[in-house]
């Protein structure tokens, strides 16, 4: 009797916070033999030498990787220096700012809220965040003052756009001049800060100003995945980073994955490097604090850029994925919703030969396969500004993850090495 009333407790208590226990039960990710899931050992070792040769030779200060294949995982390992001046090594369970691969864990956030039936996707964002009704298109600066003229858009920006990037909010800092003169004035912060701001009040900031075009016309990158992190405290009734905690990183077992580390994490967080003279050095810049992650006020939740994690971890959330939402014996997308986030919702208006866009990642087509070096049709992927990147391949049943922390690194040539060699260790 008392089993039965804990594993009832333990139903109503997921139900009740949005994922739920599953028919399925997959396990966790575990490390396994390469030849155990058809991997060769010997195709292997082309990734040791690829990525030693890359440090020997000043490519990269260093890296770790990650290769997985129907849930064991076959290559974990850390070359070079994290922090070269102090000559720290890298380590596997090393921290890493991840910038944008925050955005996949914000877009499925988004979709476990739409499996509730909290919202359409083709909702004008105006229903939830007023401040967008009146949207504006940019049709010149004034540069004396960065003031500017704007027409009233055409239609309204919708959830969808947001989430594909064609609502026509701009970037700030990674953006054209205009753009960035724009929201400096605005006092819009783009992705990550160490000052005492709020994701709602900079939201609602961002709304007042106007957009490169009409919402649907085209794909521009943005800060729509941080308006939809606002979206989902709104619907929610959580800050994000307590939503991100409770119905996703620890359902997942992600422990190491956070907007603002504990304490007790800051000395594996992995410094910022950036090339000078042939060497490695900790990499600053005048536009934000770098070491934003355990400094400041830690108050501001960037649903597209701000979270840190390690590459098991953000293997364990890919794994969920291939596994078509499920892991654990935890339900947090269902199978049909993982379809939905992976089909072309923005038709050609991207110009990505050989892949497009779904609600939260690049998906490659049969073009991108049948050019070889992409991995299968319906492989899906992105990256991070600090150099981090991510793909799995659902035919396959591989994931490569690729951890590096630089920037301004000059002639990085490990992305695409790394993948090219992950699609050749296949060996079924």
């Amino acid at each position: 009797m008392k089993n039965t009333c804990t594993f009832l407790f333990l139903i109503f208590a997921l139900a009740s916070c949005g994922q739920t226990t599953s028919v399925k039960d997959s396990p966790p990710l575990t490390e396994g033999t390469p030849s155990s899931v058809g991997i060769s050992a010997e195709r292997l070792a082309r990734i040791d030498k690829m990525l030693n040769e890359s440090v020997d030779q000043g490519e990269i200060p260093g890296a770790v990787a990650l290769v997985a294949r129907n849930g064991k995982i076959v290559f974990f390992k850390a070359f070079g220096m994290a922090d070269t001046e102090s000559a720290r090594a890298f380590k596997r369970d090393d921290i890493f700012r991840i910038a944008s691969q925050t955005k996949a864990i914000t877009s499925t956030a988004v979709m476990m809220l739409w499996e509730e039936g909290k919202f359409r996707l083709d909702d004008p964002i105006s229903k939830y965040i007023p401040e967008f009704k009146n949207a504006m298109v940019l049709d010149s600066l004034i540069e004396e003052d960065s003031s500017y003229i704007a027409s009233p858009a055409n239609n309204p920006i919708t959830i969808r756009h947001l989430i594909t990037h064609t609502s026509g909010i701009g970037y700030g800092f990674i953006d054209n001049d205009q753009f960035r003169k724009m929201y400096q004035k605005a006092g819009i912060n783009d992705a990550w800060t160490t000052e005492p701001m709020v994701l709602g009040e900079n939201i609602r900031n961002l709304a007042t100003l106007p957009l490169h075009h009409n919402p649907g016309e085209r794909f521009t990158y943005s800060e729509g995945i941080d308006v939809l992190g606002y979206l989902v405290e709104i619907v929610s009734g959580m800050p994000l980073d307590r939503f991100f905690q409770e119905r996703i990183f620890k359902p997942l077992g992600m422990d190491d994955t956070y907007f603002y580390l504990p304490t007790s994490k800051y000395d594996r967080l992995v410094p910022v490097q950036t090339k000078q003279n042939d060497g490695w050095v900790r990499f600053t810049t005048p536009y934000y604090d770098v070491e934003y992650p355990i400094k400041g006020a830690m108050t501001y939740f960037s649903g597209g850029g701000g979270l840190c994690s390690t590459a098991r971890d953000y293997a364990t959330f890919l794994q969920m994925y291939l596994n078509q939402g499920e892991l654990n014996g935890i339900r947090l997308l269902s199978r049909t919703t993982v379809q939905v986030i992976m089909a072309n919702h923005i038709g050609d208006i991207w110009g990505s030969s050989g892949a497009h866009h779904g609600l939260a990642f690049k998906v490659i087509d049969q073009r991108g396969q049948d050019a070889g070096g992409q991995g299968s049709a319906g492989t899906f992927e992105w990256g991070g500004y600090f150099n981090t990147q991510y793909f799995a391949d659902p035919k396959e049943q591989f994931i490569g993850i690729l951890m590096k922390q630089t920037q301004d690194a000059g002639n990085d040539q490990t992305g695409w090495r790394f993948r090219q060699l992950v699609g050749q260790t296949i060996d079924d």
